[in-house]
């Protein structure tokens, strides 16, 4: 194939303008941003996990101030009924009921003693609600903080990207059709479309030339479209290129 040779050299600018994008393309699947959210979601999902442990548990005391609460209500209800049924009973049966109030006060008092331990357990519980809650809206707060600085990012990202695929865009227009073909094809198939020959080395492989090869590049016309033989990417030949 021919091609001019500033035609060619056009072909780095291209390559650059490329790898660049894979650059940008690699930066937004590695921004750290991106671990450190992850990290984040993870230690949102178990304080989450704990916040639900507990309100459960303080449902679950709260249910049972109340069968205690109820309980004591029918426990007072028999003592006023007791009571009033004393007032009127014959001495025998006053004193069965009495012996049955007795019981009945002692009764009221242990569930009030268990609902005072219930409802002390209750405000342990809404303690740690309230520091899972801080830890919860603490996590929330990083969380939107990377979530905005990753938005920032991107949107830097997508400007450069944007920008290069205009100025690509340009330059593929201004370059011959089968030139850009070529130099598409080696790049989908090896990785690299394009790369200088400076000092004898290929820079689409990094590696040097053999004196065979260099000896074959020499002898080949500067509007040749040469191949590397290492990576297969069009060898841009300059002044650099030690021929």
């Amino acid at each position: 194939m021919k091609a001019s040779p500033e035609d060619q050299k056009q072909l780095l600018a291209l390559q650059k303008m490329d790898t660049r994008v894979q650059q940008l393309d690699h930066s937004v699947k590695t921004l750290p941003q991106l671990a450190e959210l992850e990290q984040l979601h993870a230690q949102a999902s178990e304080i989450t996990s704990r916040l639900n442990l507990h309100e459960g548990e303080r449902e679950d005391a709260e249910l049972e101030i109340s069968r205690i609460e109820s309980d004591v209500a029918v426990v007072q209800a028999r003592i006023q009924r007791n009571s009033e049924r004393a007032a009127t009973a014959t001495a025998k049966d006053a004193q069965a009921l009495d012996t049955d109030i007795a019981a009945l006060n002692k009764r009221r008092n242990d569930l009030e003693e268990i609902e005072f331990s219930v409802m002390e357990r209750v405000e342990e519980i809404e303690a740690s609600i309230t520091s899972v809650q801080a830890e919860r809206d603490e996590v929330r707060q990083r969380q939107e903080a990377l979530e905005s600085t990753k938005a920032d990012l991107m949107a830097d990202i997508d400007r450069e990207r944007e920008k290069i695929q205009q100025d690509r865009a340009a330059l593929v227009n201004a370059l011959p059709a089968d030139l850009v073909e070529l130099y598409e094809k080696q790049r989908a198939r090896y990785g690299v479309g394009a790369g200088l020959l400076q000092g004898g080395v290929s820079q689409g492989s990094n590696m040097a030339l053999t004196p065979t090869d260099l000896q074959a590049i020499r002898n080949t016309p500067a509007d040749e479209v040469v191949l590397c033989p290492e990576s297969a990417c069009i060898l841009v030949r300059t002044d650099e290129s030690g021929l």
